[in-house]
Order: C-alpha cells, then structure tokens, then sequence
C-alpha cells in the first residue's frame, strides 16, 4: 500500500479586511502600490509546530522583499478550519496571509460533511514552499526503540498504548491510522491543539508515542528527550539520516509527508497576486531563506500557484480514499 499523504502543511493567504459594496474602489486604489502597509499572517496552530515555524521565516523574508511588516497571528482551532474560515471571508487584497496544512485543503474535505469554507473555490494557490517529513517518536522511558519493537509491544498489550498528534484529522492523524492498519497494530489516538502540547506531553509520558513533523521533532530527538523510531517518507530524512524510514524496518508501502504552500483568496487582483508569487520566489531563493528552513526540518522547494492547484486537486480524492478506509470522520 502507498500512501500518497504528501500534504499541506502551510498554506499562506493573501486578503484583506474590506468587504461589501466599497470593496472595489479599496481594491483597486491597493493594486499599485501594493503593499501600502503591513501584512497580516494567520497561523492556524498553536506557536511552536511546523506551520508555526514555517509562517514566521517566510512571514519575515516576505516582509523584507515586500517592503512591509508581516505581523504573525495564530488562530489554532479545528484542525485549521478557524483560521482557514477567518481568511477566507477576507477581502482579496493582499493584507492577510494565512499559513496552514494541507490539511485545510485536502485533510477537512474528506472528514467533515460540511465547511465553511471551499477548499478551491476560496483560495487561489501563489506557490508551493516546501515540505517535511513525518516520524513516530516515542517517549525516553518507553521499551521500544524501533518499529519492530513498537508492533511487538502494541500487540502483546492490545489496548495499553496511545499516540498524541497535533490534530484529530491532521496529516500526523493520517499518517498514523496508515501506519497502525500497515502493521496490523491498534493504539488509541489522542488529538491535540498543536505540535507543542503533543510534544510537551510526549515529554512528560502523558503519551507513550506520538506522529509529529519533522520539523517539530527536530530539536527534541537531537536533545535526547525523546526518540526516533521511524519516519514515514520514502526516503530517510537529511535532517535525521540515522533514523530509518516505515519500509526500511520492514513495512513497505507507506510514504507520508507534509507540503507547505502560498496561497490567496479566490479574486486576488492579478497585480497583487504577480508581486506575491515572485516575492515568494525571490524569497525561496535566498540561501539564508533555504538555511533557515533547512535548519528547522523544511526541504524548501518553490512551484508555481498552478501546480500546487493540480497538487490539491490530485490529493482531494486520494485523502477521501484513505479517510474511508480508517474510518475517519469528523463532524
């Protein structure tokens, strides 16, 4: 089985805070000069995670290309549906970015009924970032130091094992309900409000296990508080070359990371969305932008706005496929 779980992890929007009849004039006086003033970031998640992390380096480089303030906002809440929501009824102007999953554009559709937002019709991509991988770490007391040992100690104990991830219906949820039906385990999930309170509790053994980024875990497993015990790619990770993918430990088929990308508001005026969508390729460019990201678990990568549409538009169905098959629904 191969999971085709590359997903969103960052998304950054573009709009603005009119809205109604007056619209237009605003809009239209903003397309010139755009940026006049500073530029609103909504994350989706808590401080911390990969997203967090992700949206405040480009949020900076950004700025600094764009001539303007790029203030951070994060708005965490319902597996990015509250700060996907809140910029989506923005005004398509360009002074509100947003910086979330895919779980927002592929992850939501396939496990809620209803949004209040449409993945497509809301949102017109600017450019794919970057991506990061995904891995099962497990706490420094726990007897398992590698996947072999995990699905020993998951069936000998069927029902003692839990694992944290940074959201009910996130790709680490994905990820792992892919990764339990692989190896034929049962571990109960435990959903958090974001990578840092999932691994806060890893931590402290509130969890025994827990799926997170790579870039999350990074400074963690380099710290020793925690353990690698596989990552979910196909290939092993730059950042962690010692820790062994899903198949190299025995369970081939499973291929799960996290894409980050720049988007807007459908209607972005096409002047505005050509600044943002060559800011952003100046900015993916700069090796001081790559190092950062590089540093903080991020393979950075630049793509067109189209691509990342014919991305989503290739994944929608695909997460739908596996929501079915785990069972994984929302209300």
């Amino acid at each position: 089985m191969r999971l085709p779980l590359h997903h969103a992890l960052c998304v950054l929007t573009a709009c603005g805070l009119a809205a109604g009849a007056g619209l237009a004039p605003a809009v239209a006086g903003a397309q010139g000069n755009y940026p006049a003033k500073s530029i609103q970031l909504v994350l989706p998640f808590p401080p911390g995670g990969a997203t967090d992390v992700v949206g405040r380096i480009i949020g900076q480089k950004l700025g600094e290309k764009l001539g303007q303030t790029v203030v951070v906002d994060n708005r965490p809440g319902a597996g990015t549906i509250v700060g996907a929501s809140y910029v989506a009824k923005s005004a398509a102007d360009g002074y509100t970015l947003l910086a979330t999953s895919g779980t927002t554009f592929t992850v939501n559709p396939a496990i809620y009924p209803r949004l209040p937002y449409d993945p497509q019709k809301n949102f017109e991509p600017i450019g794919l970032i970057g991506s990061t991988g995904l891995i099962l770490l497990a706490n420094r007391d726990v007897p398992v130091n590698n996947l072999k040992e995990f699905v020993a100690a998951a069936k000998a104990h069927p029902g003692k094992y839990s694992y944290g991830s940074f959201g009910a219906g996130t790709t680490a949820h994905f990820a792992g309900e892919a990764l339990l039906s692989l190896t034929g385990t049962k571990l109960l999930h435990v959903p958090y409000k974001g990578s840092s309170p999932a691994m806060t509790d890893l931590i402290g053994g509130q969890v025994p296990f827990s799926i997170d980024t790579v870039a999350a875990a990074l400074p963690q497993v380099k710290g020793g508080k925690v353990k690698a015990i596989a990552v979910t790619t196909a290939k092993r990770s730059a950042l962690l070359p010692d820790v062994p993918t899903v198949a190299e430990s025995g369970y081939p088929g499973l291929d799960a990371s996290t894409w980050i990308a720049l988007v807007a508001p459908r209607g972005l005026p096409p002047e505005v969305h050509a600044r943002l969508e060559k800011a952003l390729a100046d900015v993916l460019a700069d090796p001081d932008t790559q190092k950062k990201l590089t540093d903080n678990g991020i393979e950075p990568h630049y793509a067109p706005g189209k691509q990342v549409s014919d991305l989503i538009a290739k994944e929608m169905p695909q997460m739908r496929e596996v929501a079915r098959r785990s069972n994984i629904k929302l209300d």
